[in-house]
């Protein structure tokens, strides 16, 4: 299906919320011009609104062909891998969600960089210890909206920062950007490496023990991407010989993270569970981005977050 069709301003969009809904979708989609929320079998646009189950939204569009665009309620869409690329226009919430991620990631460097992980477990004074991160290098893996929300944010602390893309194109506030392809080459002398990219087959396993060998052993690796993106057996083995500073992970593999792994015990590993973007943060961003596309799908104008099954996000 080659995209939205063009509308005259009465002609109105039938929309289905599933497999559960929230007040604020429901007002977000019929302030932009659905006439009314219906079953998905008489739907054009359907908003799916569980960030995993792949199984359910397959079975629900088999019995849904009027089903013509399908927006995804967070950025990573690697769950939906098996169902994306069926004819249908798929967008997600790439770039909504980017402040608060990035406002996380800064707080887990920080955090990292000034051992806070260590001192809210201390039951005595301790010892000095802790770095800034006025005037470090920082390596950024992933080139979207989150690794540009960080930039900004990490401005006033004048970062030397590289990001590590896909397609090498400059971008504000960082100094250097490259492909994956010299990844290794920019993680020696970087006080923070930050994953904030999408996880595909050829990310998958990205921070492995080779790419932990090139990191400083002070230098942090922050993760508010995947957990998948990282090697986990072979982070266990860095923090535990001392190849790197610490790990602040806000996502793990497998997730969630069981009680009683090593990881947990460390106090060079800070652990939240997956939330930098929470649902109290997440819904008004996400109805405000169903308001707009449903608003520009109908006047058939190019959605937000629009989907490359090929790519995978």
């Amino acid at each position: 299906m080659s995209g939205p069709r063009d509308r005259g301003a009465d002609d109105s969009l039938l929309c289905a919320l599933a497999p559960g809904s929230a007040p604020a979708l429901v007002t977000a989609v019929t302030a932009a011009g659905c006439g009314r929320v219906v079953a998905p079998d008489e739907a054009e646009a359907l908003v799916w609104t569980d960030p995993a189950d792949a199984d359910g939204l397959r079975t629900l569009l088999a019995d849904a062909p009027g089903v013509r665009w399908v927006q995804l309620p967070f950025a990573g869409v690697d769950a939906f891998a098996s169902v994306l690329g069926d004819g249908r226009i798929w967008t997600s919430a790439k770039g909504a969600y980017a402040e608060p991620v990035a406002e996380h990631a800064l707080a887990l460097g920080l955090a990292g960089l000034r051992q806070l992980a260590a001192r809210a477990r201390a039951s005595s004074w301790g010892d000095a210890a802790g770095r800034r991160l006025m005037g470090q290098r920082v390596t950024i893996l992933g080139g979207g909206s989150i690794t540009r929300a960080l930039l900004a944010l990490m401005a006033p602390f004048e970062v030397e920062a590289t990001v590590v893309r896909r397609h090498v194109a400059p971008l504000d506030g960082a100094q250097r950007v490259v492909g994956s392809d010299q990844l290794h080459q920019v993680l020696p002398g970087a006080a923070l490496v930050v994953a904030a990219l999408a996880l595909t087959p050829e990310t998958t396993g990205i921070i492995d023990a080779t790419a932990l060998d090139h990191m400083d052993g002070h230098a942090w690796l922050v993760n508010v991407a995947r957990g998948a993106h990282v090697v986990t057996d072979d982070l266990v083995a860095a923090l535990q010989h001392g190849t790197i500073g610490g790990a602040a992970l806000d996502v793990t593999h497998p997730e969630p993270l069981p009680d009683g792994h090593p990881l947990w015990q460390r106090d060079d590993c800070l652990i939240t569970p997956h939330v930098a973007n929470t649902w109290e943060m997440a819904e008004p961003l996400l109805a405000e981005r169903i308001r707009v596309n449903v608003e520009r799908y109908r006047r058939g104008e190019p959605l937000l977050g629009l989907v490359d099954p090929v790519l995978g996000y």
